[in-house]
């Protein structure tokens, strides 16, 4: 039974109610024969029944009759086409149904339903009907046998190589396809001639004889042929030209896969060479991407069209070849011909194209081999140029060339390349203008933490910065180290609620404020409250509205600090908060402890006055002040502060101050923090005895001179006899002014620190002003001497009183 007739038999209406039924049981014997069945085939039902069904069919049927039965009771039943036989031996077609009829407790049986076909449209069609069918089918089809040689194939299958059908006959796909994978088609043919299971939709990719350079796709099925017997007789197979369909599919993948590997950085560089990486090698083998150096820098390119008259230089920034040939290194200079191609691009901002180049023109780079070199020494055959642009603006160009794959660019080609570029150019401007705001704020970040901390003798000091906002690096999060009169230093740590310039400019502000409020030698509970009122009273100046997104940033309001001084002399140390963390302390034997500093209100909301606490550390202590960045848990990154989880970080040892401070924010801190976090670890100093020289003095005129005497001897065992002049003359000033002007006794210290200083205690509040007397007064040039001589000189406050300190270089003065 062929094909094109279980076709027609499928397509003729089967109704049920004009059906002859026949009752079989499991062996296929006759058990019911009806009226109707003896006027289709004109048995009597004594002729029939208990009768094999066989005997009701041809010869070729009868044989098929075993098949039939078991793929009935495999399948629940069948549907086809049979021929029967009538009782004079005509042949009826018969289309066929069998259904299982079960009866309870009993044998199986089988209901079949015959239906006469001979009046069944297209049963008569001829065979010269189905032969022009299939030989003018567009759809390549031919039958190979057993031996996978060509038996027969229509004309529409020439399309696809190989020649006509008569020059096919008896050969094998290898035999007049030389080129062609064969060796995977007749794996495929094999496994359905051994299986009998068909494959549809197999796609082969290949060329056709009409475009020998341009890969095709070719949807092939494979179908088993089989005789009467279900023996198989060969194979045909169908192929149908799905290129378009499958370049379209390509472009798309491609396109996908450029929108997730470009633009995953930031950075100009790496962007430019994610779109190398994503056109090599599937679209292009070999791709250049030359970038203005102004781009690569962050700066912003001359907008409208360029114009160059000379030869040009660019910056290759991105560079993909499939071979590992010479070519211009990332970050180098690339120059190309005024009037190139390349330039020409560049300056128009229109891309350009060429199926193929000229093997023997040069090549438009004179740098690519280090000389000039032509198209046939590169290897390249056909090229695309796109411009980089993004709004508006030309950004570079990136250069497409084919050298392996023969198949030249067409214009299909440029509108992919010109997509894939266009969505880089967006991520490479992005890159560029994230690269100058980057370098903007890392100018203002190192304008406003300290590029390093000043030098002094009363701590060893080492601080850890990590911002929250990775990508500026910048943060409301600062420290600092001021050195102080009397060889005391100030630590400060502070917060400014959020990230980024705003929390940033606010902190630079506050710091700079601080500095300015130490250079007054005020104590830390007057330094935050000066610094409060400045706070309060620049929100109150600027009349922002306290919920204005960012206003508080800017502002400082809510801002925390404190602020510590440490004297290295007696080991004292003071230290006041404003809405901060305590400090812990590492002490010389390894114990931590936490200071209990009474908590001030956030700067800027009011609230009770600040209080100070004093404390007296151990040489080789350690003070660990933080933000509370450095404690926080959780995922909001705020405040879940917890001390014990500080406590055994800080225990840890390490080689350095530097390393350990690192390390405790390691442990502490995840890389990309929710909070800004600063750690500033300050280990304790003393001078020695050595160091330090002091005399209680009367308040008496007389005592003048045994100051000087004094001073004089302790320099000469310092061995600072080059100072003796200018310091008996400080000290005959200063402690003259004091006799003079305050109350109470009078006290008179030497420090050899970095510095020679001189200080001088007396009983008074008032502090001294440094005065221009005229020629004719008799008076008021104590305080301009001494500051003609000193480095620098002041006044601090004191519970006693107040202190007039003066500073001199160790150096020797010069002639």
């Amino acid at each position: 039974m062929g094909s094109q007739e279980e076709r027609a038999a499928a397509r003729h209406r089967f109704d049920v109610a004009d059906a002859v039924p026949v009752l079989l049981d499991d062996r296929g014997l006759v058990t019911c024969w009806t009226s109707a069945a003896q006027r289709l085939l004109a048995y009597g039902p004594g002729e029939v029944v208990g009768r094999p069904v066989a005997g009701l069919l041809t010869d070729k049927d009868a044989a098929r009759v075993p098949e039939l039965a078991e793929r009935c009771r495999r399948d629940g039943g069948w549907a086809g086409l049979l021929t029967a036989r009538r009782a004079d031996g005509t042949p009826v077609p018969v289309m066929t149904r069998v259904v299982a009829a079960p009866e309870q407790d009993g044998p199986a049986r089988w209901l079949a339903l015959l239906s006469e076909m001979e009046q069944a449209p297209g049963w008569d069609m001829s065979r010269t009907v189905l032969e022009q069918m299939v030989a003018r089918s567009p759809v390549g089809i031919a039958i190979m046998d057993t031996d996978l040689r060509f038996v027969w194939s229509n004309a529409a299958l020439e399309e696809y190589g190989g020649g006509p059908p008569y020059q096919r006959l008896g050969r094998r796909l290898a035999d007049i396809q030389p080129g062609l994978d064969a060796a995977a088609l007749e794996t495929q043919m094999r496994r359905v001639l051994e299986t009998g299971v068909p494959i549809v939709g197999y796609e082969h990719l290949g060329q056709l004889r009409s475009a020998p350079y341009r890969e095709t796709a070719h949807m092939m099925s494979f179908t088993r042929l089989e005789d009467d017997q279900g023996r198989a007789m060969g194979v045909y197979y169908t192929v149908v030209d799905v290129s378009d369909r499958h370049r379209a599919r390509r472009r798309l993948a491609l396109l996908d896969r450029a929108g997730r590997h470009i633009g995953r950085t930031l950075d100009v560089v790496h962007t430019a060479q994610e779109l190398a990486d994503v056109a090599v090698p599937g679209f292009a083998d070999l791709v250049w991407v030359d970038l203005l150096d102004s781009v690569l820098s962050g700066g912003e390119p001359a907008s409208g069209p360029l114009s160059h008259t000379g030869p040009v230089q660019l910056r290759r920034a991105g560079h993909r070849s499939e071979n590992e040939d010479a070519a211009v290194g990332i970050g180098a200079v690339a120059t190309y011909m005024a009037g190139s191609p390349p330039i020409r691009s560049l300056t128009s901002g229109r891309s350009w194209r060429a199926e193929r180049l000229d093997p023997l023109a040069r090549e438009w780079a004179t740098d690519v081999l280090g000389r000039e070199a032509t198209f046939r020494e590169l290897g390249l055959h056909s090229v695309m140029i796109v411009p980089v642009r993004a709004r508006g603006v030309t950004l570079g160009i990136t250069t497409f060339f084919r050298r392996r794959r023969k198949e030249p660019f067409d214009e299909d080609d440029l509108r992919l390349a010109e997509d894939l570029v266009s969505r880089a150019a967006v991520c490479v401007d992005n890159a560029r203008r994230y690269t100058r705001e980057r370098d903007a704020a890392l100018v203002l970040q190192r304008s406003l933490l300290p590029h390093r901390l000043s030098d002094q003798d009363a701590v060893e000091v080492a601080a850890c910065y990590r911002p929250a906002d990775e990508l500026t690096g910048l943060g409301g999060d600062w420290y600092d180290l001021v050195p102080l009169s009397g060889a005391r230093v100030a630590l400060v740590v502070g917060e400014v609620p959020g990230h980024g310039i705003d929390a940033a400019a606010a902190m630079g502000r506050l710091r700079t404020a601080v500095r300015t409020l130490a250079a007054l030698d005020l104590r830390p509970e007057e330094v935050l409250a000066h610094l409060d009122d400045l706070v309060g009273r620049s929100a109150r100046d600027e009349g922002a509205a306290p919920d204005t997104e960012g206003a508080d940033s800017m502002r400082g309001v809510g801002a925390g600090c404190l602020y510590a001084v440490y004297d290295p002399v007696d080991g004292q140390c003071t230290m006041a908060a404003a809405g901060h963390p305590s400090p812990a302390v590492l002490l010389p034997d390894g114990e931590v402890t936490f200071v209990d500093l009474p908590q001030g209100p956030p700067l800027g909301v009011g609230g009770p006055p600040f209080e100070s606490v004093e404390l007296v550390l151990a040489e080789g202590s350690t003070l660990a002040l933080y933000t509370d960045g450095l404690l926080a848990r959780g995922d909001n990154g705020a405040g879940d502060a917890d001390r014990d989880r500080l406590r055994p970080a800080l225990e840890r040892t390490a080689p350095s101050l530097a390393l350990h401070s690192r390390a405790v924010v390691d442990a502490l801190v995840p890389v990309r923090p929710r909070d800004d976090v600063v750690l500033l670890m300050a280990r304790t100093r003393l001078l020695g005895t050595d160091q330090v020289a002091d005399w209680d003095l009367p308040s008496d005129p007389a005592v003048v001179a045994d100051a000087r005497k004094g001073a004089t001897r302790q320099l000469t065992e310092w061995g600072l006899e080059p100072l003796a002049f200018t310091t008996e003359l400080i000290v005959s000033e200063l402690v003259t002014n004091a006799i003079r002007h305050a109350t109470g006794p009078i006290r008179l210290r030497l420090l050899k620190e970095r510095t020679l200083i001189c200080e001088v205690l007396d009983g008074g509040a008032s502090a001294p002003h440094l005065r221009h007397p005229r020629a004719t007064d008799e008076g008021g040039r104590g305080l301009l001497l001494v500051s003609q001589f000193a480095q620098r000189w002041g006044t601090r406050f004191a519970p006693e009183g107040k202190i007039i300190w003066a500073e001199q270089s160790l150096t020797e003065p010069e002639e």
